[in-house]
């Protein structure tokens, strides 16, 4: 019943550690395997394929340590460096014989040179053991980048597939299909049938606690997605958007190099993201973006070699977003609860000031023509409709529009409800006199495109209301200064975790706010802005069913003329 690769064996429900001996004894790895109580698949695990990167090869020592043999299922083998020479002898991320990048060789070659006949024993030895393969990488010692992971994209089509389905349990901002089949160990492990993703996270040499536990943390849920590991998968901030279309530009000459950008910004086409200068200063060569995209890495030392890599970037898929679907679903789930929330809501006290606030902010002495965005179960559309006002709530869940039309009737108003995306409205130019809106954007993936909506369809003079809260900096899954009645304490740990790791996906919930909504409105050509940041106070008196703990606010602006 013993598991053993390399000569390093380990009998069912024993964690060994040693090393994994490759090509006859030339390569010696240090290396830990847990075969597990339970059948299951086999993980392969690698760190330092560049021996200068580090977070990946403290990670990988970590989770040897820590990962517990009774809660596999299966096996899960880990080399923990793979470029032992260069790492034990600082020399970065090359081969000490040979200068070659070992991520560049696979599948190698028996009579090649030190990291050919590496590769070629990883590929013969290690490779036709594995079901699963994560690698993991962070940035040279020249190198900062954005955490991100590669997953295979060159490969049968389940083999791509289930490499996607393993990026998306990685918590990083983006995910990169890649369009290779050899070169890199994943890239050839694909090739083989062996779904495989690559972690990037860290940089320039250098490590953190940090970026380790969270690099561990990723194979952990990983794992257990997979299976292998029986244990509650811990909490994530992202769920990565896919980028396409990468460009790495290497640089044309030898010089200093002077990015103009960060890791993670976006650059719009043709936007100048950096020159190589001579020792006098003149540049000698510039770089632009071909196209929109999020810079995923680029050299941050001040010199650069000719043909070595200045910057890469991508274009994030649109299409691949599913953020939107996610939410969709999210609040769907919800609505029936959120039908009885807002039923009360419309015959309690709140209704009346709500109608106050609201109120002393619309244009008076005419009937409005009024959108209500992310309406919800439709209070603020019924509540403005009884004023006599024309009103119409959309929202993008069909459940909230279906309880809206029901609500609607047992108040006995006429107003009008549909399912839209409040990022793509489907109303032409200047259409309304009022946007109102209340706790939708801090839930949007673009909130400025939004905006940019929100300001097209009002006709000039008009005027946007929006009442929103920071959120994002708090947790809601923290239910302790909630009163017993309130209706978070129905909803149970998972959806309000699940709300939790939506909010964390969404950059809104990083924002300055509501400084940056001001900023974003202004760029829409709204004027005359009215902001308060107390009136949740006046709204939540007491601590009841509907009670708010965060801080709500309030944006009023005026579309210019």
């Amino acid at each position: 019943m013993a598991f053993e690769i390399g000569g390093l064996a380990a009998d069912l429900g024993e964690k060994v550690s040693g090393e994994v001996v490759l090509n006859g004894g030339e390569f010696r790895l240090p290396a830990t395997v847990i075969h597990g109580g339970e059948p299951g698949k086999t993980v392969l695990i690698t760190a330092g394929i560049h021996g200068g990167e580090y977070v990946g090869i403290q990670a990988a020592i970590d989770l040897a340590r820590t990962l517990d043999v009774e809660k596999v299922a299966g096996k899960v083998v880990i080399l923990k460096v793979i470029n032992r020479p260069a790492f034990e002898q600082r020399k970065g991320s090359m081969g000490l014989s040979d200068g070659k990048n070992l991520n560049r060789v696979f599948p190698g070659d028996p009579q090649g040179t030190e990291m050919d006949r590496l590769a070629y024993a990883i590929s013969q030895e290690v490779f036709p053991m594995a079901d699963y393969y994560i690698d993991l990488h962070s940035g040279d010692d020249y190198e900062e980048l954005v955490p991100y992971v590669y997953y295979a994209g060159v490969a049968s089509e389940e083999v791509a597939a289930q490499s996607r389905k393993m990026a998306e349990g990685v918590d990083v901002p983006y995910m990169v299909r890649s369009g290779v089949s050899s070169g890199g160990a994943y890239n050839h492990a694909a090739s083989l049938g062996i779904p495989s993703i690559l972690i990037e996270r860290g940089g320039m040499g250098a490590w953190t606690m940090e970026e380790v536990g969270s690099t561990k943390r990723d194979v952990r849920n990983i794992l257990c997605d997979l299976g292998v590991y029986q244990e509650e998968k811990d909490h994530r901030e992202y769920y990565p958007l896919d980028v396409v279309d990468i460009r790495y530009q290497h640089a044309s000459h030898s010089g200093c190099w002077y990015p103009a950008k960060k890791v993670g910004d976006m650059v719009a086409q043709g936007g100048y993201m950096g020159e190589v200068r001579d020792y006098e200063g003149h540049p000698v060569e510039g770089c632009w973006a071909e196209f929109d995209g999020v810079i995923l890495y680029q050299a941050a030392s001040l010199q650069v070699l000719e043909d070595s890599p200045m910057i890469a970037y991508g274009r994030i898929s649109r299409g691949s977003d599913s953020r939107k679907e996610r939410i969709t679903k999210y609040w769907g789930k919800r609505s029936d609860s959120f039908l009885e929330q807002r039923r009360s809501e419309l015959h309690s006290p709140l209704a009346e000031r709500w109608r106050q606030v609201i109120c002393e902010r619309l244009p008076q002495g005419r009937r409005l023509k009024i959108l209500d965005v992310g309406c919800g179960t439709g209070f603020f559309t019924i509540l403005l409709a009884k004023e006599g006002h024309d009103v119409i709530g959309t929202d993008l869940t069909p459940e909230m529009q279906e309880h809206s039309v029901t609500l609607a009737k047992e108040e006995g108003v006429s107003c009008q409800f549909l399912v839209m995306d409040g990022e793509d409205l489907g109303f032409g130019d200047e259409t309304f006199d009022v946007v109102i809106s209340r706790n939708l954007t801090w839930t949007l993936p673009h909130p400025e495109q939004a905006y940019g909506e929100w300001a097209r369809v009002l006709r000039p003079g008009g005027v946007i209301l929006n009442f929103d809260a920071n959120y994002g900096l708090s947790d809601l899954t923290d239910t302790s200064t909630l009163p017993k009645e309130h209706a978070h304490h129905t909803l149970g740990n998972e959806m309000l975790r699940e709300c939790e790791e939506i909010k964390r996906q969404l950059p809104i919930s990083s924002y300055d706010r509501p400084a940056w909504d001001i900023s974003t409105l202004g760029q829409k050509g709204m004027r005359g802005f009215y902001v308060d940041l107390d009136m949740g106070k006046r709204i939540y008196v007491k601590k009841d069913m509907f009670y708010n703990p965060t801080p709500l606010f309030m944006i009023c602006a005026k579309k210019g003329q």
